[in-house]
């Protein structure tokens, strides 16, 4: 009988759930598959630390300063509309503190986390024969690369959920309902803090889970932002 890795099993139940989201959301239109977002979101940061090898304290740290800040800067935003713009949280993500849902801070991890090994592991090989002939160490590129392009990666990945997110209701922008630029400017900035902060700490940053589910999240998202 063969044995499967702890990644390939992440990655089938990854697959398996938001393939049931996505056919949930797109033929039958029901609140319910919606409604069950925060569970998904926590199976997937709890398979996220299933596949991490070696955690520890580092890690650990990283993961609650993702929560913690990514929920400070929501208040923030929602409170006073000095970040991302104005809007406002819907309902459908379950329980929150002043209005923003605290799944958005394990979201938050998600997003960095993945967004971080992938590019990590993209640009590793890369690095090593682009500096080859600069007066740059290997390591300063790659914490330039990482944190630079993972941060554009996060962009990318929010431009691509943001219409969605707004027709499931997770929230909505106020005004004219129009997503601002200044929203994309917000997560790119947090996203290069956070992400230093990720290629600064000393915890392993190879999972290939992470890479993984980033792809399922983009196709699930790339697939609802066509359809609905």
């Amino acid at each position: 009988m063969k044995n499967y890795s702890k990644y390939q099993i992440a990655t089938a139940i990854a697959i398996l759930f938001h393939t049931i989201g996505l056919f949930g959301m797109i033929f039958f239109r029901s609140t319910d598959f919606v409604l069950t977002t925060p569970l998904n979101l926590l199976l997937m940061a709890g398979l996220l630390f299933y596949t991490h090898e070696n955690k520890n304290i580092a890690f650990i740290s990283f993961f609650v300063v993702c929560v913690v800040v990514g929920i400070i800067v929501e208040i923030i935003g929602t409170s006073t509309g000095l970040l991302f713009g104005n809007y406002r949280y819907g309902t459908v993500l379950g329980p929150a503190i002043k209005d923003v849902p605290y799944i958005i801070g394990i979201n938050w991890f998600i997003m960095m986390y993945c967004c971080g090994v992938t590019v990590n592991r993209l640009l590793k090989k890369l690095m090593e024969k682009l500096t080859a002939n600069s007066s740059l160490t290997v390591k300063e590129v790659q914490v330039i690369s990482v944190v630079v392009d993972g941060a554009l990666l996060a962009v990318l990945f929010d431009w691509l959920m943001e219409p969605v997110a707004v027709k499931l209701g997770y929230w909505t922008w106020l005004g004219d309902g129009s997503i601002p630029l200044y929203n994309y400017i917000c997560w790119f900035v947090i996203s290069l803090i956070l992400l230093l902060l990720f290629k600064l700490l000393p915890f392993r940053k190879s999972n290939k889970f992470a890479v993984n589910l980033l792809l399922i999240q983009a196709m699930f998202f790339l697939i609802l932002r066509t359809i609905l």
